[in-house]
This record gives C-alpha cells, structure tokens and sequence, in this order.
C-alpha cells in the first residue's frame, strides 16, 4: 500500500475518529490529559460532521455541481467518449436511498446514451483490473455492448489504476488517433479531479458527468441533521475526492 492509499483510508471519517480515540487513551495513560480531550473532542466532531446529511449534500455538492449533468443532446458533438473506470458497478441514483439496481445509472449507461443520441462515433474506456482479474476496460465494453454499442466502436485502455493514469494512458490513444475533441464521461463527484487530470495532459475534455446522487432524496421524513450510519459510511467518497485532489495538485497533475 503507498503512502497516497495509506492516507486516503486513514481519512475515512470513522477510520480517522477511532484513531484519535486511540491515539487520545494512549495519552491519557501518559497523563497529557488536555491533548487527549482535544484529540476527543476532534473524534466526536469529525464523526458527528460526517454522520449528518446536511454535511455530505454542501461539501458533495460543490464538487457535484462544478460540471452539471447535461442531456445527451445538450452536449457538442464530438469525435470520441471517455469513460473512466471507478465504481463502475455501482452508480446507485441516491446517496441517501438503498441501493437499487433497477434504476442505478452507470458510467456506461450515460456513454452509451451520448453514443445512441449521435454525440461521437467512438468510445474509449479506461480502467485497469484492480483485483488481477478482468479489468474495468474490459467489463465497461461488456456493459457498452450489452446497451447495443457495437464492439467494432469501443476501444479499451487496460492499464490505469488511478484518475491520473486515466488521463496518461488515454491521452497516447487520444493523440494516436489525432483526437483533440471529446466527452469525458464518469460520476458528478469525480468530475472536477478527472478534468483537471486531462486538462494536465494538455487536453480539453468536454464535461459529460453522470447524473448527480448526492441529492435531496424524495422522502417525507428525511431530515438534514439527524445523524445516519448509511450517510457516515457513504461520505468516505467525498472526503477521499478532496483528499485525491489536494495530492494531484501537490504533484502537480491537475
């Protein structure tokens, strides 16, 4: 595990709060009583900021609607689509609601829906295999196919494990084949690091983000600040975002 991945799990809300809860006994057995309260005190905060929907909606948000969804036919035509690995099977339509396959928009559902309204003529996906099994490539062309996009249009990147390597690997097809104007397909939430990821390769992607899921869900009771196990566990994804794109931009990617 590198240093990045390392630091990217510690930062999970509930990971990062019982570490301090850790870190603050030990001190307590030390008698460094004021920092351990304070270490205390972060703990509960951290976790309690993160439990609260109201908190997933305004820092999800900013990130979410920095490159809008936009139909299919609102979007230029273009000589190719992007799709980025990541999460590829989930695409759950609301953070707040239980999964649902039936109505769960995947990454290749949007590409595909761009592909079938004329926007570009190629589909290009990026994704190596994470586990040493089948790569993301190769189960996003699955997926594609399965929509009615004909394998002879879809042309697979197999070997970025990471947003940036999307950008590099995808950027020497772009360039071979003398692409200069395409979509850029993956969640609302990862958009703004997967622009500025391309964007660092010397390229100028369109946005073409999948539907938003961190709404307002359409559920009378739901509240904005009673505090949720399922809210907790789901805002991993966005503190994980703005973490990715402080590192990108540290090393100079995006």
């Amino acid at each position: 595990m590198s240093f990045t991945e390392f630091l990217a799990n510690l930062i999970i809300p509930l990971n990062l709060s019982v570490t301090l809860l850790v870190v603050a006994t030990l001190l307590l057995i030390v008698r460094w009583r004021k920092t351990a309260s304070l270490l205390v005190a972060l703990a509960i905060a951290w976790i309690t900021f993160w439990s609260v929907p109201s908190s997933s909606l305004w820092a999800g948000g900013m990130l979410e609607q920095r490159y809008p969804h936009q139909a299919a036919d609102a979007l230029p035509v273009s000589q190719a689509i992007v799709v980025l690995g990541g999460n590829t099977l989930g695409g759950r339509r609301n953070w707040f609601e239980p999964y649902n396959g039936k109505t769960a928009i995947l990454r290749t559902d949007t590409a595909a829906q761009l592909y079938h309204a004329g926007r570009a003529p190629l589909i290009i996906v990026s994704g190596a295999a994470l586990d040493g099994g089948r790569s993301e490539a190769s189960a996003m062309a699955a997926a594609l196919e399965h929509n009615g996009v004909p394998s002879t249009d879809i042309v697979e990147e197999n070997h970025s494990l990471t947003t940036h390597q999307n950008a590099f690997y995808t950027a020497q097809i772009l360039r071979k084949r003398g692409i200069t104007h395409f979509l850029l397909v993956t969640s609302a939430l990862h958009m703004p690091r997967a622009m500025a990821s391309f964007q660092g390769q010397g390229l100028s992607p369109t946005a073409a983000a999948s539907p938003p899921q961190i709404v307002v869900p359409d559920e009378p009771d739901f509240s904005f600040w009673l505090p949720d196990l399922h809210t907790l566990n789901a805002s991993r994804s966005i503190v994980k975002e703005y973490l990715g794109m402080l590192v990108y931009w540290v090393r100079g990617w995006a």
